[in-house]
């Protein structure tokens, strides 16, 4: 299997680190993006700082940081293969306390940043005649619970999953694929200590590894057959839950 060259943003910690270990560990080169230049720079230098591996700080919500990711890629290695568009911020506030600024924030950094991002990469996978986008979901756009006030990132989030099945229909043709990866609680820094206490909602009663998302974002940037899926990472979380 070719080495591939993969733009990974929110990568400097949870799951975007893992994802970047995974891929350079499968030999690939990797991009990693973050708006945080010093959790940045720890990172790169924690995955080796190797020639396989570059970092562009840059909010992703404006484009010319999509643009600056393709333009590294491209000059360092050569192609643009894989956009991981793991960014992504959560948190909750009941629906009648969200004000514009507010929902703003989720639209921005979860939305827009994945709409211009991938915008920025498109163009240099026409050219190269294929690749792979991986947009990170999440089950609960499907699966809602009424004592989790979540709708401003939801909101995102569902604009998100629909965004993908979109973008697949118009470049699959093109051999452009393009997915979600839609995760259940992952122990990551997001969550601090508080991980653990939402394993019931879980079939599997615990929560995820951030490498358990890495190994399947690994599978679909290699596959040659799954196009506009939402795949569900979740320890059966959209199927049920644990009330034992």
């Amino acid at each position: 299997m070719k080495q591939q060259t993969i733009i990974i943003t929110g990568a400097s910690s949870g799951i975007g680190k893992e994802v970047a270990r995974y891929f350079l560990e499968n030999g690939d080169n990797v991009v990693i993006n973050s708006t945080t230049a010093q959790k940045l720079e720890q990172v790169y230098q924690e995955l080796g700082a190797g020639a396989n591996l570059a970092m562009v700080v840059g909010d992703i919500s404006h484009k010319e940081t999509g643009e600056e990711l393709v333009r590294i890629a491209i000059t360092r290695f050569g192609s643009v293969d894989v956009l991981v568009n793991n960014a992504g911020i959560f948190e909750t506030r009941p629906f009648l306390e969200v004000d514009e600024a507010y929902l703003d924030r989720f639209l921005t950094t979860n939305l827009k940043g994945t709409f211009f991002t991938t915008q920025a990469v498109i163009p240099a996978m026409l050219q190269q005649r294929g690749g792979v986008v991986i947009n990170i979901g999440t089950p609960l756009v499907n699966k809602a619970f009424g004592g989790v006030p979540i709708t401003a990132p939801m909101s995102s989030k569902g604009a998100i999953h629909a965004l993908t099945v979109q973008l697949a229909a118009e470049f699959g043709r093109h051999n452009i694929r393009v997915n979600t990866v839609a995760p259940g609680t992952i122990r990551t820094p997001m969550h601090g200590d508080n991980a653990d206490q939402t394993a019931g909602l879980h079939l599997v009663n615990r929560v995820g590894e951030v490498k358990d998302v890495a190994e399947m974002v690994l599978a679909v940037a290699k596959s040659n057959f799954i196009n506009g899926a939402i795949i569900n990472v979740d320890g059966g979380l959209a199927a049920g839950h644990n009330l034992n």
